[in-house]
């Protein structure tokens, strides 16, 4: 059975009370805007962060 969530490790560029803005490499001309409200964020050092999103949003967004 195929998950309907997924785990992306990237960089976050910035975060308000409603969003945060992600990219997986790293670009920040290449980040996504993932709203908080369909996102879990687990922050490690630097920026650095996995995020845990619907898969249909990562397709969305171009992270997979």
């Amino acid at each position: 059975m195929k998950s309907d969530v997924v785990d992306i490790r990237g960089q976050i560029h910035a975060m308000t009370d409603r969003a945060v803005l992600f990219s997986d490499d790293g670009d920040r001309d290449g980040a996504e805007w993932l709203p908080l409200s369909q996102v879990e964020v687990e922050k490690h050092s630097h920026g650095v962060a996995t995020i845990t999103l619907p898969a249909w949003l990562a397709l969305d967004k171009g992270l997979i």
